[in-house]
């Protein structure tokens, strides 16, 4: 079985989980780069007027990935993590959903998060996108194992 693991990171902590999770399963590993990549400010949920907080408002924000060159019609899993913002995927995820094939794959999504869980968040995707097979989610504390799933 072909996996991947695709990942948006804003601050650097998704992507050593990414890392691990990659190592720990033996998957290709890709990360979901925005085109304009987020500056501190931007991440700043306590202001309404960040872009973060403009994006996360606005449900049909499609924020563009840069270099999206990863064949997803290769892969038999793919493993899709974030940050949890808002109980939910950063927009960016919905790109990278939206923009590539994903159909006859296992999706087993995790994340990471200073404080919520990841079943809202998994709810969320499963409702937005009922055609994915999605087989699972975790959030991403502690040391990450081949478990996942």
């Amino acid at each position: 079985m072909k996996k991947l693991v695709a990942y948006f990171s804003a601050s650097g902590g998704t992507k050593a989980k990414a890392e691990e999770l990659a190592s720990a399963v033996s998957a290709d590993l890709f990360e979901i780069k925005p085109e304009v990549p987020y500056s501190a400010a931007d991440l700043d949920w306590r202001n309404k007027e960040s872009r973060s907080s403009l994006e996360m408002k606005d449900e049909s924000s499609r924020p563009k990935i840069a270099e999206d060159n990863v064949d997803t019609t290769i892969y038999d899993r793919v493993y899709i993590g974030f940050p949890i913002w808002w109980g939910v995927a950063p927009r960016v995820i919905n790109t990278f959903i939206e923009s590539h094939d994903l159909s006859g794959k296992e999706i087993v999504i995790f994340a990471t998060s200073g404080g919520s869980g990841i079943q809202y968040a998994l709810d969320d995707i499963k409702r937005k996108y009922p055609d994915l097979d999605v087989i699972g989610g975790k959030l991403l504390r502690d040391r990450v194992s081949s478990d996942i799933v």
